[in-house]
Parts: C-alpha cells; sequence; structure tokens
C-alpha cells in the first residue's frame, strides 16, 4: 500500500464486459483503492482503459504487471481456464487477490490453489461470489443468522437469464463449464452460506435444449434443474435457464423450520409499476449487471477493507472449491442420467 494515502495498490486483468464494470468501480467508487494498473492482450481493452481509467500502467502481459512492484493486488476477471494458474503466480509474487469464479473448472486444479495459497497466509485471496454482498441476500443472511425462521432445511434458487438471440451462450459452450457450473454455481454457493455451509452427500440434475440448438454439441442445455443432497437431511432445488422472454430473473428462498424468507422474487428494474390494457406490471432487470450492481460494488469494498484489515471477506477458496465440486457433479449426472453420489 501506498505509504502516503494508506491506499489499496491494485491492478485489475481482462478487461472485456465484466472486467470494465469492476475496472471503473475500482477507480472511482471504491475508498481505500487505487487502480494503479490495468492489464489486456487485446489493444482495443488497453485503449479503453486509457481513455476511461485514472491514468493506469497498461500492460499487455500478466507477468509484466506481477512484476510491478507498485501492484499490491490483483483483481482477475480473465477466461475460466486461466484462473488457477493466474492465482497461483500472483500468490508467489506476493499479490493479494480477487478472482472472478470459478476458481477452476478442475477439481485437481483448485485443489492445488488451495495448497498454494496455505503457504501465504498473509495474502488475501478471494473468489467472486458476489451475491454474498448484495443487500437483499446480505439481510435474508442475517435474519437466518438471528434465528427468524428457525432452522433452514432447504433452499430453491435459480439464475435465469434474457434469451440471448445472438447466440452468446452457443459460442462459449465449449469453454464454460456447462449451465450448471457457469450459472448454478452462484446458487450452489448462495444454498451452502445460508444452510450454514453443509457439505453434499448426492445431486441430481437434468435439462433440455429449449431453443440452442448449438448446445448439443456441447453435451450442454439451456434449461437444467437439479437437486442437492446435503448432510444433516439438508436440501436444494436449482434451476438455471438461459431463454427468458422478460429479464435476468434470478431469487431465492429460504425454509426454515419457522418460517421461509424470500429473496427477489419479483425482479424489478426499479419501483415504477405500469397500469394498461395489458395489466398491472413492473419492468424487469435486463441482465445480472444491473441485478447485482450493488453487490459487485460492496464486493470491492469489502475486498479492499479484508486486505487492509487482515480479515476475510466474502467466499474462500474452500468454498469455491465446494461449489465447483457440486457443479461438476450435476453436470456428470445431466450427462449421465443418474444421481451422483459425492
Amino acid at each position: 500500500m501506498t505509504a502516503a494515502s494508506g491506499r489499496l495498490r491494485l491492478g485489475v486483468v481482462g478487461l472485456g464486459r465484466l472486467g470494465k464494470r469492476h475496472a471503473e468501480n475500482l477507480a472511482y467508487r471504491v475508498p481505500g483503492a487505487a487502480l494503479v494498473a490495468a492489464c489486456s492482450p487485446i489493444e482495443e481493452e488497453r485503449a479503453w482503459a486509457r481513455e476511461t481509467l485514472p491514468a493506469p500502467r497498461l500492460y499487455a502481459d500478466y507477468a509484466d504487471l506481477l512484476a510491478d512492484r507498485e501492484v499490491d493486488a490483483v483483481w482477475l476477471v480473465t477466461p475460466s481456464s486461466l484462473h488457477a494458474q493466474q492465482i497461483v503466480d500472483a500468490l508467489r509474487a506476493g499479490k493479494h487477490v480477487f478472482c472472478e469464479k470459478p476458481l477452476s473448472l478442475d477439481l485437481a486444479e483448485c485443489e492445488r490453489v488451495l495448497a498454494e495459497a496455505a503457504r501465504y497466509p498473509h495474502l488475501q485471496t478471494t473468489i467472486g461470489f458476489m451475491r454474498r454482498f448484495d443487500p437483499s441476500y446480505k439481510d435474508a443472511f442475517d435474519k437466518i443468522e438471528a434465528g427468524a425462521i428457525g432452522r433452514p432445511f432447504l433452499v430453491r434458487s435459480q439464475t435465469t437469464d434474457k434469451n440471448d438471440t445472438d447466440g452468446f451462450f452457443v459460442r462459449f459452450a465449449a469453454t464454460s463449464g456447462g449451465i450448471f457450473l457457469d450459472c448454478t454455481v452462484h446458487d450452489i454457493d448462495v444454498a451452502r452460506w445460508l444452510l450454514g455451509k453443509p457439505r453434499a452427500r448426492r445431486v441430481f440434475a437434468t435439462g433440455t435444449v429449449a431453443l440452442h440448438e448449438g448446445l448439443r454439441e456441447f453435451g450442454d442445455v439451456d434449461n437444467g434443474v437439479a437437486v442437492c443432497e446435503f448432510e444433516d437431511g439438508k436440501l436444494a432445488m436449482f434451476y438455471a435457464s438461459r431463454t427468458q422472454a422478460h429479464g435476468n430473473d434470478t431469487h431465492s428462498e429460504v425454509i426454515g423450520t419457522a418460517g421461509a424468507l424470500a429473496i427477489g422474487h419479483n425482479p424489478r428494474a426499479n419501483r415504477v409499476e405500469i397500469y394498461d390494457a395489458g395489466g398491472i406490471r413492473n419492468e424487469c432487470t435486463p441482465s445480472f449487471f444491473d441485478r447485482f450492481e450493488d453487490a459487485f460494488l460492496h464486493e470491492a469494498r469489502a475486498f479492499v477493507a479484508a486486505v487492509q484489515g487482515g480479515g476475510q471477506s466474502g467466499a474462500t477458496l474452500a468454498d469455491a472449491l465446494e461449489a465447483t465440486r457440486i457443479g461438476m457433479a450435476m453436470r456428470a449426472s445431466l450427462q449421465s442420467g443418474e444421481a451422483v453420489v459425492l
């Protein structure tokens, strides 16, 4: 950190659609953060950074950014296949790490990162499960912790995106890990978090291709459902979709022995209600950016505060490993048609 200001000096790596959002948050909206560097192999993205961000040092090569002694922490928003090695390289370079999900699409790689991170206990390493920082999800978590619904035993959660007629998800399918690792992994993490982090025992998953026929080539579906049995009799039910007509509809429900909590059942873009000949309705959040804008910001602020205060913030590497383990079991169940025991 800079001695004069006490601010955490960050370098963002990856400046795609989500990387740009993170970069702007870190540059302008996170007290205690100084975005001093940005890295992308794509010249157009570096040009965007040059024009948009407050004069960061720009790198085309990740190794060059890691060699920058004035970078305290890296913020990885890169392809999933690169995450594990990039985290290891950052830790070896003495940098704190924030990495977007998933930790890896390979369990052995997840375990390798955990083993490496154990060698650097003084460095903060966080995986970006931002729903933990969404004000509504956090409020539900606090109420559950306070005993508001008794003992929670069942979570129903969904991540459903507005239908993409451009076919982005089909092009992405070869490297996404499938719908459960790409979309449901957030719901898996939320379910474990709200249920007290139980260990999964068995999963069953199935799905269908409703619109995007190109997904069949990759053994993927555009709509999937799954059930996960946890230890101590706890359960979770998941739905993932890429074909919704109305927008991004992400919501969860937690059922306990003395009540229930619903989070985001009505995906509102704002508080305006429209009354006309078509009925009474409200507009929906068009994308996950819009739904979780506050969560991304709170997540960044919490990471900076955690590094400065030496505590843990958000999902740990172990949490990310468990979410990946469950998501991979769901993918295996989808492909085999059989339940998978963990």
